[in-house]
């Protein structure tokens, strides 16, 4: 089949939550025999893993495209006019739109894969481009990594107070721009049972249950040939997270953890260490950082996340808000790192508190937590094998994407 997918970052390296997500799907759509047009937007210092991307696809388009504060303050005015999302206005560039009309009327595809929110806007259009010259509609496909709205939805209560309206007009916009999505394209793909849920509360009973039946859950995976356990340090006192901080829920669980659970594990042991490991570290963490240096070390992006595993004796991944699922939790799993998490990091991942993660909400309860993991080699050791074995039956992208088959034949029917 001749697949158009539309993505809003290029997908490699796999570095990040959505580039995990994406690249596996572009690989096993390639292994296939699937001819996949990838367009995408692309950041100057993207621009150099090009030649990878275009190994899997039968061609590669890209837009230009460079974040700003002051063009977002335009868009988020646009967006009060035109009752739609930010978000959506945000990446609504003309340059996208010329490529991907000058693509669907050359050519006929037989899918087009919108690969985030942002992206599905150029679904729609391509729809319209059919519609307007008469030829049949290409199967449409939404690939949600999150049902976005439950996002803005979460951080309202942890934003500061001017920001509160802002952000519950946006998570309001989004939810009817989801809700109508499910109807406008051919089928919805979302990570967890639960986005299913929170994208159905948008529409009307009357039409839920007819809509359900155009969504399925397909997991995020990892390669778990590439993501091997690693050889931790006996006896370390070191407490690993990481994230990309420029990610507003990566950014609050971690700040979450070092300013009210961390003093607490601090206060039982001493001698422990943190390292936090991310692009664009806040200020306040690398202040933190600064006042603490022997007990707090944060790093900003490092090309290796190998050393940094290797020294800790846990990862933690606090999570307060966000949707889908924690790509950083499934890598803990795969490198085999003990991990404690909360219930909502823990988000559509078929893990057991005990058995394969530890699970507290609770400042209180999750520095005990990491305490008590931090005491016991046995118990770190038990996490890490069971959670690496999770990984292999249930996460691994040659063994889960299977799921998008069926997907795929519905389009070909």
């Amino acid at each position: 089949m001749r697949i158009l997918l539309l993505t809003q970052i290029i997908p490699y390296p796999p570095n990040a939550g959505p580039r995990v997500k994406t690249w596996h799907v572009l690989r096993y759509l390639a292994s296939q025999g699937h001819e996949v047009t990838l367009v995408s937007f692309v950041r100057p210092e993207e621009e150099k893993h090009l030649p990878v991307v275009s190994e899997v696809c039968r061609a590669v388009h890209t837009v230009p495209i460079q974040r700003s504060r002051l063009a977002d303050v335009g868009y988020l005015l646009r967006s009060q006019v035109t009752g739609r999302p930010f978000l959506i206005e945000r990446d609504n560039l003309a340059a996208m739109r010329r490529l991907v009309e000058q693509l669907v009327q050359a050519e006929s595809f037989d899918v087009v894969h919108a690969d985030q929110l942002t992206m599905t806007q150029f679904a729609l259009q391509a729809q319209a481009i059919a519609d307007k010259q008469g030829r049949k509609r290409p199967f449409t496909i939404f690939d949600a990594h999150n049902a976005t709205w439950t996002i803005t939805q979460r951080m309202i209560d942890n934003v500061p107070l001017p920001l509160k309206p802002i952000l519950h007009l946006e998570t309001g916009r989004i939810k009817r721009y989801e809700a109508n999505l499910l109807a406008q394209l051919d089928h919805t793909m979302v990570v967890i049972d639960e986005d299913q849920e929170a994208l159905l509360t948008g529409v009307g009973n009357g039409q839920a249950h007819a809509l359900r039946q155009r969504l399925t859950t397909i997991p995020i995976t990892i390669d778990t040939a590439e993501f091997t356990p690693v050889l931790r340090q006996l006896n370390s006192c070191n407490i690993m997270t990481m994230g990309t901080l420029s990610y507003p829920p990566n950014a609050d669980g971690i700040r979450w953890f070092l300013n009210k659970v961390f003093p607490l594990i601090q206060q039982q042991l001493p001698d422990v260490t943190l390292t936090i490991v991310g692009k664009e570290p806040p200020r306040d963490f690398v202040q933190a950082a600064a006042a603490q240096p022997d007990a707090i070390e944060v790093t900003g992006f490092v090309p290796d996340l190998i050393p940094y595993m290797e020294a800790a004796a846990l990862m933690v991944v606090p999570v307060r808000a966000g949707s889908g699922m924690r790509v950083r939790l499934l890598e803990a799993f795969a490198r085999a790192m003990p991990t404690v998490t909360t219930t909502i990091g823990l988000e559509g991942i078929e893990a057991e508190h005990e058995h394969h993660v530890l699970i507290a909400d609770e400042p209180v309860d999750f520095a005990h937590q990491s305490v008590r993991l931090l005491q016991d080699p046995a118990l770190q050791q038990q996490l890490a094998q069971n959670g690496r074995l999770l990984a292999e039956q249930k996460y691994d992208w040659q063994v889960a994407l299977q799921k998008m088959d069926a997907v795929y034949q519905l389009a070909m029917g």
